[in-house]
């Protein structure tokens, strides 16, 4: 980014990062669930799944963090759907700002918004006996890998804000990443599922970042699911961001 455009992402998040304080609910929304999901496994579920030695809440956090992003970002889709049938993207258009900073001020205001919620997630599980050893580089590779996998869904959510033509349909695009943790290691190892399912849930994105995720908080050597997970974030970001930047381009020339 040029220092005008800079300029202007900046300006342009800072407004929305206003509106998203003023309506904390939907950051309150976005951890609420996730929260509840992993009360319900740890307490109803978790005497009944055998997932090793480790405490099962410290098994689940990794699985229930990525479905903090998948829920968070309805919202980027959500406002960016509200913005485009405002006509306020139109009106930015006509303006002398640089044309990638509207879309640039609602990716990172979604990666505020949900590192917010990521946080309260991990006070929760820290609260219901979640422990870790790992050292302060454990935890930032974490959190660069929660970063990256939230800025590749990110991007995703841009494409159904551009394309919706309702709000039900600007955010329904969520609901099957946020079901997709549940056919990979999230919650029980893969090696208790039948055939396909094992299959599948061992070659989606999901299982190799929950596995590298879990690996790190634990303070154990990552294998081969670094390289793969950060291959798929990587993979998804770009042919996502590839896709948002078309579509908008020709929005704007249409």
């Amino acid at each position: 980014m040029t220092s005008h455009a800079l300029a202007d992402t900046s300006a342009l998040l800072g407004r929305s990062l206003r509106h998203v304080t003023r309506s904390p609910d939907t950051i309150i929304t976005t951890a609420l669930m996730p929260i509840a999901m992993m009360l319900m496994f740890v307490y109803v579920f978790g005497g009944a799944i055998s997932a090793g030695p480790e405490p099962y809440v410290t098994y689940l956090l990794p699985g229930i963090l990525l479905i903090t992003i998948a829920s968070g970002i309805a919202y980027t889709a959500f406002r960016l759907f509200q913005d485009k049938e405002g006509g306020l993207m139109e009106r930015l258009r006509s303006m002398p700002i640089a044309r990638s900073s509207v879309l640039w001020a609602h990716v990172l205001t979604s990666l505020v918004a949900i590192a917010v919620s990521l946080v309260i997630v991990v006070a929760v599980a820290l609260l219901m006996g979640f422990r870790s050893p790992a050292g302060p580089l454990a935890w930032l590779a974490v959190a660069g890998i929660l970063g990256l996998f939230t800025l590749a869904l990110t991007w995703v959510a841009v494409i159904p804000g551009l394309t919706a033509r309702t709000v039900d349909g600007a955010s329904a695009f969520s609901y099957p990443l946020i079901f997709l943790p549940f056919v990979s290691s999230a919650f029980v190892p893969t090696a208790t599922m039948p055939g396909p399912l094992r299959l599948f849930a061992e070659n989606q994105p999901v299982t190799s970042i929950v596995n590298a995720i879990r690996d790190l908080l634990a303070g154990r050597p990552v294998g081969a699911d670094l390289g793969v997970a950060l291959a798929w974030c990587l993979g998804i970001l770009a042919v996502a961001y590839a896709v948002a930047t078309l579509l908008y381009r020709r929005q704007a020339r249409g």
